[in-house]
């Protein structure tokens, strides 16, 4: 991305986000990669920013090896995401903005036992959750900024027992979820989903239920989301992707 629309992308979605409560305070960051042809580097929001009140002249830029080039001082999470960011790539995602909140639906969820084998936050409970977010393994509790947590976070996105190109999200326990996309706009819709998939199990005075795979057979039909009636090829191969995510 160009440093000119990534300036302003990062402004929009931090107040996006603080408007309709997905961030609180000065928590959460967010960063941005910047395309080759104007110089590389990182583009990151500063440390105990207000992500609703950035100005776009003062965002901390950062050279391909986070020493500073210009701005106010960047989140102390940098290196976490400078890690997702090429270890997503060396996986083959299409990665340019990772971005963290301290969302509270999600954080709630991480103070109790991951509900899969794997350490995973959330159960495949709806379709839009498993087609947009996917796995969400969580990763255990270390202090903010601490360089250990890059480390652990890119070695579980190298290392997890599905497909590692599932995974466009992890949860940080007790500190919130870091999502990564090809563009900030991406990033924010995974983590709305994310926040909102969490908001729906707490709220659920029931017992949660995982889809199946003919839920989703029904979702792909109904929904025709490769266009007409002749599309169905793209259709039933969209269904076995989603259903062989989890195994359904």
């Amino acid at each position: 991305m160009n440093e000119a629309l990534a300036r302003a992308e990062i402004c929009r979605i931090g107040k996006s986000l603080l408007d309709r409560g997905y961030v609180h305070s000065t928590a959460g960051n967010i960063s941005v990669a910047l395309d080759a042809a104007d110089g590389g580097g990182f583009l990151v929001t500063p440390t105990d920013a207000c992500l609703g009140f950035l100005n776009p002249s003062t965002l901390a830029k950062l050279d391909d090896n986070l020493q500073p080039a210009s701005g106010d001082r960047a989140s102390k999470t940098t290196l976490l995401h400078q890690q997702i960011c090429a270890t997503a790539r060396a996986l083959g995602q299409d990665v340019q903005c990772v971005l963290h909140t301290y969302s509270t639906h999600c954080v709630a969820l991480s103070m109790q036992p991951p509900v899969w084998a794997t350490r995973e936050l959330l159960q495949p409970i709806t379709p839009y959750f498993v087609m947009k977010v996917g796995h969400i393994p969580v990763i255990p509790h270390l202090r903010p900024g601490d360089p250990t947590v890059a480390l652990h976070v890119a070695q579980t996105m190298r290392d997890y027992p599905i497909q590692p190109q599932t995974i466009r999200a992890v949860m940080l326990a007790r500190l919130g979820p870091v999502a990564w996309h090809s563009s900030p706009a991406n990033a924010m819709a995974t983590l709305e989903e994310l926040e909102e998939t969490a908001r729906c199990c707490r709220s659920s005075n029931q017992n949660l239920r995982c889809c199946r795979a003919t839920k989703f057979r029904r979702y792909a039909i109904r929904s025709r989301p490769f266009g007409g009636a002749t599309r169905r090829a793209p259709q039933q191969q969209l269904c076995r992707v989603i259903t062989g995510i989890y195994g359904l």
